[in-house]
């Protein structure tokens, strides 16, 4: 039995409450209670200057100001210093011409991303995967995306994703395939013959069958 099998990390899921941590940025020192009242979206990149993470820092900042508009805050992760947090933050705002705003977590001793399963050492046993937590102002964990270090992250699916669980957060409903702001929601199932008969009535909703059913919010 190989060590890791007689250690295993217990890994966050959807549902669970978010790995509690105090940690160095390039911003000073943040917790992750400093975020509660607020949805936040954890992500890690596999290293500073680098191509694919640089494109992706400008990506992220681009969305900042949509997600501070959803009560969202951005807060980025890799195994790499604060200094180096410091330098390439810099380039890229001369690189690109654009300020990146939101902090930057310098876990070299890998404490955070251990927490959060951020390694994943059949890809890479010394960078973080360009994983992603959506955190809702609870500090419960409500999505988990995993890219390979080799595929930067789709910004506007981050967005996407923070609105639909917010929509369903505030409406107790859920969302379609391909929903974006806007489109119609999906109702719960009826949980009677009697509300599924009302409901095949009811111009209020779209039915497509008794179990399937839309209405706009």
């Amino acid at each position: 039995m190989t060590e890791e099998n007689q250690n295993p990390i217990s890994l966050p899921r959807i549902g669970d409450s978010a790995p509690s941590f105090t940690a160095k940025t390039n911003h000073g020192e943040v917790s992750l209670e400093d975020y509660k009242g607020k949805w936040l979206v954890l992500f890690s990149h596999p290293a500073d200057f680098t191509p694919v993470c640089t494109t992706e820092f400008v990506a992220f900042q681009e969305i900042y100001p949509r997600l501070r508009e959803l009560n969202t805050e951005l807060l980025g992760l890799s195994i790499d210093s604060n200094q180096s947090h410091i330098a390439w933050v810099r380039n890229i705002e001369e690189n690109f011409n654009i300020k990146i705003e939101f902090p930057v977590i310098a876990d070299l001793n890998k404490e955070v991303a251990q927490k959060y399963g951020m390694i994943h050492p059949n890809e890479s046993g010394t960078e973080a995967s360009r994983a992603v937590f959506v955190i809702d102002d609870k500090l419960t964990i409500k999505a988990i995306i995993y890219y390979p270090l080799t595929t930067g992250r789709n910004m506007e699916e981050i967005v996407r994703l923070v609105q639909a669980l917010q929509t369903t957060a505030d409406n107790q409903v859920s969302t379609p395939a391909n929903w974006t702001p806007g489109d119609k929601v999906v109702v719960p199932p009826p949980a009677s013959q009697k509300e599924a008969d009302e409901r095949a009535n009811d111009d209020s909703y779209e039915v497509i069958d008794w179990y399937l059913a839309k209405k706009e919010l």
